[in-house]
């Protein structure tokens, strides 16, 4: 089997959601020979469900990894290459190329074009293969790039990368020596500057689409209600949390 579609296979079935519904299924299958355990099981995967969906816990996760870094200012250097690591899109012609985006390659770009603005001496490169898509996740960041304003010429894509490892081994060595920005969803910063780094580059962190917002601010009733949200977003901080594990141990054997 492919070690990318193992990896990803893994980490499904440890995922939150994942869990629960493991734990649930335990349930019900011991609910006649052995209902100690299935009322245990039934209380971690309901705790469980509560925890991840509640907002100040997924916040408490989130926040670490999201405050590593910065968020990008214009520089007093010149900017030689704005990275823009890949995510995900659906390809559909029907729909213009930033709709196909999904949210996070989107408010990549987003934060991308900002940067753009602010030094538009530098050039865009765009990552991340097709999957199954019949486009990469390049191409179509391009074809969004495009029809924001971009110039054409100002973008080189990277077709190949399955992850985010992939990507530093084959951005890397092109903004070496260079004054560069990356740029890819707060939360997975930490890990893609470290990949980076391995690999002989040292971009500027310009981390886009945060989940913790308006930290001091005085939180509604709403906020304390658990939301599919806040499911999601402990999702993302438990899939980087491993993410950053796996590296560490990896790195202690290279």
């Amino acid at each position: 089997m492919d070690l990318f579609l193992l990896k990803k296979i893994i980490s499904a079935f440890i995922m939150p959601l994942s869990l629960i519904i493991i734990l649930l299924l335990l349930a019900i299958i011991f609910y006649r020979s052995k209902p100690s355990f299935s009322f245990k099981c039934l209380c971690a995967s309901t705790l469980l469900l509560f925890l991840s969906s509640f907002a100040p816990f997924a916040d408490w996760i989130m926040a670490p990894l999201e405050s590593s870094y910065p968020s990008f200012s214009q520089s007093q250097k010149p900017v030689d290459y704005i990275v823009i690591l890949g995510c995900g899109h659906t390809s559909d012609d029907r729909l213009p190329a930033t709709s196909q985006l999904y949210a996070c390659s989107l408010e990549r770009l987003v934060e991308a074009i900002r940067i753009f603005r602010l030094h538009p001496e530098a050039t865009l490169i765009t990552s991340g293969f097709n999957g199954a898509d019949p486009s990469s996740n390049a191409t179509k960041v391009k074809e969004a790039a495009i029809s924001l304003g971009i110039p054409e010429s100002k973008i080189i894509t990277e077709n190949f990368p399955k992850d985010t490892e992939e990507e530093a081994q084959l951005i890397a060595p092109r903004i070496q020596n260079t004054h560069s920005v990356l740029i890819t969803n707060a939360d997975h910063m930490p890990r893609a500057i470290e990949y980076f780094q391995k690999y002989g580059a040292n971009p500027i962190a310009a981390p886009a689409s945060h989940w913790v917002k308006g930290n001091f601010q005085a939180k509604s009733w709403g906020y304390y209600v658990p939301n599919g949200r806040k499911l999601q977003q402990t999702t993302y901080a438990w899939y980087e949390t491993l993410g950053l594990t796996v590296q560490l141990i990896k790195s202690l054997f290279e």
